[in-house]
């Protein structure tokens, strides 16, 4: 039977249907998007703020959590992930060099930075010669510990070196007499019951149960160090990237950021997020 040969109701009502499932895009259909993070609040930054957007495209989202910060840029190299969400440019351009990998940023997003934590101490002034302050032992974190602490007036670094590898053997005076020791960074939290202090990056402070309020001093985030969404290099020109900046960038995500109910709230923005509500104060929920 030919498709004219079809009584008129019936003809018309399958080629509505042809209409409406060529509008339909395919290029998303039934695809799964395994995202990669470490411990912390970007699983839940993506389940909250991200996925929704890319279901509504067609997109199944998974999230896959790693204990550390090396296995997740190992696992989107080797096609395991397709993006991550965990890193800042500063440790991802170093990383990807070091291992010879090829990985991209795609855009930055809203991000817990380093605090200055104590279990045992009120304030800096507390501190004292021999108390022992941890920190993260990877070269960039160590770095990025090291310049917080001199921005704190706890230690100086040597003026001839560069501070974005800076490391304890760039302390140029130490005033207090502190002790640096460097830890994995996920263990850092772990050190608080018996170190003076310790120097705690956002995501694992907040998944050992801390608040950012608790900090004795939070970091104020360049923009190089905000974390960021990261892909494949060769993939960064496919549809599945160009969806995942758009929902990123999309009211739906902003108003998810903007809730106070949400610990996303007290992050600090990247700087394109700001320059959108800015320009566009009523955009999102404040």
């Amino acid at each position: 039977m030919s498709f004219l040969s079809l009584q008129s109701p019936l003809r018309h009502a399958l080629a509505a249907l042809f209409i409406l499932l060529a509008a339909i895009p395919t290029h998303a259909a039934e695809k799964t998007l395994v995202f990669g993070v470490a411990p912390g609040p970007y699983g839940d930054l993506i389940k909250q703020a991200i996925q929704p957007g890319l279901e509504k495209r067609g997109y199944k989202v998974e999230v896959r959590e790693f204990s550390d910060y090396v296995q997740p840029n190992i696992a989107l190299a080797n096609g395991a992930l397709d993006a991550n969400l965990y890193q800042h440019r500063l440790y991802l351009e170093k990383f990807s060099a070091d291992k010879g990998l090829k990985l991209s940023p795609v855009i930055n997003v809203p991000t817990a930075g380093l605090g200055l934590y104590s279990h045992k101490i009120k304030s800096l002034n507390d501190l004292k010669k021999g108390d022992v302050v941890t920190l993260a032992n990877d070269p960039t974190n160590l770095a990025r510990a090291l310049r917080f602490l001199a921005k704190l007036n706890l230690l100086t670094l040597k003026k001839d070196i560069d501070p974005t590898t800076a490391s304890e053997k760039d302390i140029e005076s130490n005033p207090k007499g502190i002790v640096f020791k460097p830890l994995e960074a996920a263990q850092l939290p772990r050190t608080l019951d018996s170190a003076a202090a310790s120097v705690v990056n956002g995501n694992f402070a907040l998944a050992a149960g801390l608040k950012l309020s608790d900090a004795l001093k939070l970091e104020e985030l360049d923009e190089n160090i905000k974390n960021l969404i990261a892909v494949r290099t060769e993939d960064l020109n496919k549809p599945f990237v160009h969806d995942i900046k758009a929902v990123v960038e999309s009211d739906e995500f902003i108003n998810v950021i903007n809730d106070p109910n949400r610990i996303f709230k007290s992050f600090q923005r990247p700087d394109w997020l700001n320059a959108k509500l800015a320009a566009k104060p009523t955009t999102a929920k404040k």
